[in-house]
């Protein structure tokens, strides 16, 4: 077992089975990646297109390829990172444990008194497992863990631990049985209070904390005032965000988990308890029972202080009350559920202010990070986690990293924004219906022609279905209003085509696509050199301007992405250094030569759009994404265990080293050139990674503009003959 030096997120099913990733492997190698991260494999329900409501966890899905051909895919080289779904199971026939009744109460969190059982969020056919049980977890895992001491999976990435009765039991057992890498899907709060992971035997999380600060990172405040009032403007909605989402938490803990709260009140009939379901701060605490008071940590005590619960039922959750295990073990499961289901299903789709904020693992409030506090965070994660995953993009994301890039940057052109939305807004008076679209879902509409275009008129209904639904103002899955719908998609998709509406939004949403391809380059390079395994999801490697679930789940064109890996490889030597020619050393100067990059004029703004400005900005990003790796394989020491060391710069720059031989400089913001203080054990030759070239940097103060490229971006490697 090895951690991984860079991991890729493939989502399985009909059209990409082993057999089909197997093809992929020399592309996937060529690209620099160590680990393929594979989404749940083992059966799950006929025509199931995600793997997460397996009913048979003893055998591989014959769906994919069964057993044999994921044996088949390990062997080609890569290893895997397996995604195991420990918390629940698809229900129904093809479930032999969930159809024999001698078997239910055994396997599945289920009374056979009153026929309840614990659910998967709002889902009645995905049912909660005793997991806890020994007995439960050998069944539910022999074939996983046979498959680990085999060889054939390397590590485990686990769904939902914030379900299970026991989470760090659970965790335990894993490690004991000869699991030493796994990454839990675990939500941390980045405020209200910053959560830290539990002191668990992982290597970390799947990386929504990086996520949410790469983005925050380039997020103007300046923009935050004018982007806060127009947001009123157009809503009426004046309450703050946390505001908001408590009010959503409450709805969800009184409407869709009643059934959940009656439960609980059955166990112990206590006052508050729907409500203290939706006030505490966090998912969820971890106090447990079996081993009394002191297994409720100082971070539990004060969630559940936060909560404002009745003192009595606070004690209860504490652990002081004796008596009461099997209340606090389903109030423990409950929380995460209420808080998933109020918080990101509900208040990021009526909370619109920036939509690139609303996202797993950040809170929309968190308007921006600076880069000193960037580099906190990057500090803390390699101190505590330094191998947990670093996203830009999941299959639970609601935006691509692309689309919350180019929404991020309307924080810089805050006023601009704000005008053109009242010019639309008066231009397509023409195209509402019955005062449909409402004004967050106008501002939603605008945000996501800005973000994801060009959007075709089906990706677009799709995506407003489901923002309009999880919403849950005038529409909702369980009562679906299909004339305000029909309205609003209507509104939308006229837009496609609105000539007065397209004249004056489409020279912005160039400008704001220049802007957003910059933020994207950086937040990407980010993302492959700071503490962590950065994880590529499917296709991400080129632009990818995709949408919440099922959009992100589209076909990747995986022959043409081979084709741009060998053309922008050729621009290079062996092992991704550059080709002979280069500049001679000057100090603080760099290379004018090389590969293009996203440069900023007003020739490219208005021609951002066009397909030939899409090819340069994928050829741009894969030459990070693949030179970067590159530079991981050859400088395995640096990325694993280097240290990160941030350098002192001017405002706006974002410069750090890894160990003593890769430095990286990114631009975060426009300004005026400011300095990078060069410590002395870092002066000397470094050659560019990203293009052509070398810098001679010594001791003092070098010129920023002279390191970046015009993108911004440097990623440098020590010339061990130019100290």
């Amino acid at each position: 077992m090895s951690v991984p030096s860079a991991t890729y997120r493939l989502q399985l099913g009909p059209d990409l089975d082993f057999a089909a990733v197997r093809a992929l492997v020399p592309y996937l190698r060529d690209l620099g990646i160590s680990h393929l991260y594979l989404s749940p494999s083992l059966t799950a329900r006929s025509g199931s297109t995600h793997g997460y409501d397996v009913v048979d966890p003893t055998t591989v899905s014959a769906a994919l390829g069964g057993e044999e051909g994921l044996r088949a895919l390990a062997a080609e080289g890569l290893r895997i990172v397996l995604d195991v779904v420990p918390n629940h199971m698809g229900v129904g026939d093809e479930n032999r444990w969930w159809s024999d009744e001698t078997e239910r109460a055994r396997v599945f969190d289920y009374d056979p008194q009153d026929g309840w059982y614990r659910r998967f969020f709002d889902i009645d056919d995905l049912a909660g497992v005793r997991v806890e049980d020994p007995e439960v977890f050998a069944l539910t895992h022999d074939k996983v863990l046979e498959l680990v001491r085999d060889g054939v999976v390397d590590g485990l990435r686990i769904d939902h631990p914030d379900g299970l009765a026991d989470p760090a039991g659970y965790l335990r057992r894993l490690a004991d049985a000869g699991v030493r890498h796994v990454w839990v899907e675990k939500i941390l709060s980045a405020q209200h209070p910053v959560e830290e992971l539990p002191d668990w035997p992982v290597e970390g999380t799947v990386g929504y904390e990086f996520l949410g600060d790469a983005t925050a990172l380039f997020v103007d405040p300046a923009g935050e005032d004018v982007l806060t009032a127009l947001f009123v403007e157009l809503t009426g909605e004046s309450r703050t965000f946390p505001e908001i989402a408590l009010e959503t938490q409450r709805v969800q803990a009184t409407t869709t988990f009643a059934r959940e709260v009656r439960r609980l009140e059955t166990l112990h009939d206590l006052p508050g308890i729907a409500d203290a379901l939706a006030t505490l701060p966090v998912y969820r605490t971890y106090a447990d029972p079996a081993a009394g008071p002191s297994s409720v940590s100082a971070a539990d005590r004060a969630a559940i202080a936060a909560s404002g619960a009745p003192e009595e039922l606070q004690r209860v959750l504490r652990l002081e009350e004796p008596g009461h295990d099997a209340f606090v073990t389903k109030f423990q499961q409950t929380s995460p559920p209420v808080t998933a289901k109020g918080v990101e299903d509900t208040a990021f789709y009526r909370y619109v202010r920036l939509l690139a904020l609303n996202e797993v693992g950040h809170e929309p409030d968190r308007f921006t990070l600076s880069v000193d506090a960037f580099h906190a965070r990057n500090a803390a994660r390699a101190q505590r986690t330094p191998h947990g995953l670093l996203s830009t993009q999941t299959h639970d994301t609601k935006r691509s990293g692309d689309v919350r890039a180019r929404i991020g940057a309307l924080a810089s052109i805050a006023d601009e924004w704000a005008a053109g939305v009242r010019r639309w807004h008066a231009l397509t008076s023409d195209l509402r219906t019955a005062g449909a679209p409402d004004g967050a879902e106008e501002l939603t509409i605008y945000q996501t022609l800005v973000g994801a275009w060009p959007l075709t008129p089906e990706r677009l209904e799709g995506f407003l279905t489901k923002a309009l639904r999880e919403a849950k103002v005038h529409t909702t899955w369980a009562e679906p209003d299909e004339q305000h719908e029909a309205a609003v998609i209507g509104f939308a998709t006229a837009l496609l085509t609105h000539e007065a509406f397209l004249a004056d939004f489409l020279p912005l949403a160039a400008r704001v696509a220049t802007a957003g391809r910059r933020s994207s380059l950086a937040q990407t390079l980010l993302k492959l050199t700071v503490p962590g395994v950065p994880d590529v999801y499917q296709g991400d490697e080129l632009e990818t301007l995709s949408l919440v679930d099922p959009d992100n789940r589209r076909p990747v064109d995986w022959e043409r992405r081979s084709r741009l890996l060998a053309e922008v490889g050729a621009e290079t030597g062996a092992g991704g250094l550059p080709v002979d020619g280069d500049e001679p050393d000057r100090p603080g100067v760099a290379s004018a030569d090389g590969p293009p990059s996203v440069e900023r004029s007003a020739a490219d703004d208005r021609d951002a759009l066009s397909a030939g400005a899409g090819e340069t900005f994928d050829r741009a990003k894969l030459r990070v994404v693949s030179r970067a790796l590159a530079l991981r394989g050859r400088r395995p020491d640096a990325f694993g265990s280097g240290a990160y060391a941030p350098l002192r710069t001017g405002p706006g720059v974002c410069a750090f080293a890894r160990g003593a031989d890769v430095l990286v400089v990114v631009r975060v913001t426009d300004g005026p050139d400011a300095p990078l203080v060069v410590p002395e054990e870092l002066a000397g030759t470094w050659r560019h990674v990203l293009r052509p070239g070398s810098v001679r940097l010594d001791a003092g103060d070098a010129d920023v503009a002279g390191v970046v490229d015009g993108s911004g971006l440097a990623l440098l490697e020590r010339d061990p003959d130019g100290r």
